[in-house]
Formats: C-alpha cells, sequence, structure tokens
C-alpha cells in the first residue's frame, strides 16, 4: 500500500462499516472514489451495502468473536446508523481507530442524554421533561401543556417510538403506544420550518460545513430536502455555526447532520445524527465534493474538500412504491440513486432523486 497524502490512511486500506444500509452503500462509492475498499458489518445477509463493499460479514453486533475478526480485517471503523450497540463500538475502539468515537454514539442513542449534552455545547433543545411511568407522563403534560410529543428515549427514528399528545388525547394512550419504556416528552414547538446543516470535522479539527437544507416530513419520515433553505443569510451562518460548535464539543471525526427548529425565538435545536445523513443527499449532484466524501476524508485524516455548492438542489426520498415512479423520473432527467433493496415496503427507503434547480445556489 502507498500513502499519498502525509500522515492519511494508506490507499488500498480497508474501512470497516457498522451497518450495510443505504448510507454504507454510498460511503463505499465514495471510498472507492479515493482509493479505499470497505467491509460493512451486517447481519443481513442481503445488505444493500454488500453489493458494493469488498467484503461483508454476516454476524449480530453481540457476537464478539466476530468484531474481532473484523477489526483485525480493517484499518479504521466508521459506523452508518446511530443504533449500532455501545459495547461492540467501545469493543472495537480498544483494537482499532474507530472515527468517529464511542461516546458520540453513547449520547445520540438517548434522547435525554443528547438534549443535555445539546444545551452544555451551548445550543438550546425544545423543552422537555423525561418520564419514566404513566404518573410521570399526566404530570409533565400538566407542566408543559398540550399539544406535546412523547418520545421513547432510544431506538427512536423516522416517526417511530413518538405519539401526539393533542388537546382530546388520553396521555395513557400515548404511553402504550410507545411500548411504556422510558422516554421524553417534548413540548409542541410552533416552528416556522425545519433545517439541517451537514456538518464535517477532520482528524486534525478542521471544519467544513454545507449550507442547511430545509427539510419536509410525511408521516415522520423526511420526504424532501430543498437548498437554499428559506432564512435569512444570518441565520443560515448561525446554524453552519451551531453544528460547529457541536462537532467540535463531541470532538468529531466524521460527518455528521444536526436538524433544527426555526421559531420566532431564533434556532432550536431538535436532533442530531452522528453519520451521514438523509437530509444532506442533495450534496451528490449540487456539490463537487458530496457528505460522503468528506466523511470518508475526515476517518482517512485528508484534508476535508470545500463544501460551496455550484447550483440550488432539491432532494426527494423514494419511499415505499415510489418506486413505482422510476420509469416517469429516468424520462425527467434527475439524478437518480437506488439502494439495491429486493422487498418494497410501505415506509421504506427505496432511494432517492436530486433535482438542480435554477436561481443562485446558496
Amino acid at each position: 500500500m502507498t500513502e499519498a497524502i502525509p500522515g492519511a490512511l494508506p490507499l488500498g486500506t480497508v474501512i470497516g462499516i457498522l451497518g450495510g444500509g443505504q448510507l454504507a452503500r454510498m460511503l463505499s462509492v465514495a471510498a472507492g472514489r479515493l482509493g479505499y475498499r470497505t467491509h460493512v458489518f451486517d447481519p443481513d445477509p442481503a445488505a444493500p451495502a454488500a453489493h458494493l463493499a469488498a467484503g461483508h460479514t454476516v454476524a449480530g453486533y453481540a457476537d464478539t468473536a466476530a468484531l474481532r475478526a473484523f477489526a483485525a480485517r480493517v484499518g479504521v471503523v466508521t459506523y452508518e446508523f446511530e443504533n449500532v450497540p455501545a459495547e461492540a463500538a467501545r469493543l472495537l475502539d480498544g483494537l482499532c481507530p474507530l472515527r468517529p468515537g464511542p461516546r458520540a454514539l453513547e449520547i445520540a442513542q438517548d434522547r435525554l442524554t443528547e438534549k443535555a449534552f445539546l444545551a452544555e455545547a451551548g445550543l438550546r433543545p425544545a423543552p422537555h421533561l423525561p418520564v419514566e411511568s404513566a404518573a410521570e407522563l399526566e404530570a409533565a403534560v400538566r407542566a408543559l401543556g398540550r399539544p406535546a410529543i412523547l418520545k421513547s428515549r432510544r431506538m427512536g427514528y423516522d416517526g417511530k417510538g413518538q405519539a401526539r399528545i393533542g388537546p382530546g388525547d388520553d396521555a395513557a394512550a400515548a404511553w402504550a403506544a410507545i411500548g411504556k419504556v422510558p422516554a421524553v416528552l417534548e413540548a409542541f414547538v410552533p416552528f416556522e420550518r425545519e433545517i439541517s446543516v451537514i456538518v464535517t470535522r477532520g482528524l486534525g479539527g478542521e471544519i467544513g460545513s454545507y449550507p442547511p437544507g430545509e427539510n419536509t416530513h410525511d408521516g415522520g419520515i423526511l420526504r424532501r430536502t430543498r437548498v437554499p433553505a428559506a432564512v435569512s443569510p444570518a441565520l443560515a451562518e448561525e446554524a453552519r455555526a451551531m453544528a460547529a460548535r457541536l462537532a467540535e464539543a463531541l470532538g468529531y471525526v466524521g460527518t455528521l447532520g444536526l436538524e433544527l427548529f426555526v421559531t420566532g425565538e431564533g434556532l432550536l435545536a431538535n436532533e442530531f445524527a452522528p453519520r451521514v445523513h438523509n437530509s444532506g443527499h442533495w450534496t451528490q449532484d449540487a456539490c463537487a465534493h458530496c457528505q460522503f466524501e468528506q466523511h470518508i476524508r475526515a476517518i482517512a485524516g485528508w484534508p476535508l474538500a470545500p463544501t460551496a455548492p455550484h447550483s440550488a438542489a432539491e432532494m426527494e426520498n423514494l419511499i415505499g412504491h415510489d418506486l413505482d415512479r422510476l420509469p416517469a423520473l429516468a424520462r425527467e432527467g434527475v439524478s437518480i440513486h437506488l439502494y439495491g433493496k429486493s422487498e418494497v415496503r410501505a415506509g421504506r427507503k427505496m432511494g432517492h432523486v436530486n433535482r438542480l434547480l435554477p436561481g443562485p445556489p446558496p
């Protein structure tokens, strides 16, 4: 193997990825462009990234022998989803470089811990209270008012583990709906729009971020991200500064996504994802260097690339039977990114498309 950049991971090194979904698939493409190979660790033998990765360990995340063998085959490990068991991350961190480190995972895996950390980092989360029982939920609803959103502390994504409590709703039913697990009750935030910032922190501490995108959700799942977001330049810069502050506070290496609510009282931090993020997929076609390349650059010790877009853009997720629109989308001439998933299911992300839009880039 040769080292093309002083201090960087030698070219030809295998990068390990925990998780083999679509994000790992796109990371594998970016790694290949920069002269690296990938090896994914995922219990699903049909994991989307396995089609493109050089190797695939099919094992559970509690299989310590498989994790040790995986670590011996790779030069660095990263992850593509935040629900990798923290024990697995800590084990690997003692065997080879893990970027980002286990701390980011542990914080992001618990909504209450995450909100406390956001506040410590100088970001402002929405008003919230912890909930451990039906009685605590009733008290929290009285304190925060209605409507409010009950969210499980762990394992929630794409609207899962959430229940809305409106003026006429039974709080006990919401508690049952999330499985009566430890939770957080969030006050309803009357936001104008939701935006997100994709930021990367390099191995040496350098920061690169993309302009914020404006997100539209449907049923708790991201439907579209549009760039530029309909916010002032000053607010866009404030959002990017908040994302940079978060990455610094985490001592992060790699790319992360920070979701923010735009309100009449300023920006509120919703949550962050310690990985490349769905709302950053537009960077694949509107920028010379996308979020996936930035992540590989960071974990491999390369300098970060420029982040300025060359075009305004819109990303649209293809969810479930949206895939039936593929013939029309192909004729439309949009950039199509499919994930290679064999089974179409309602609510399942099957791919996305990027459209370049008229008008100046952000």
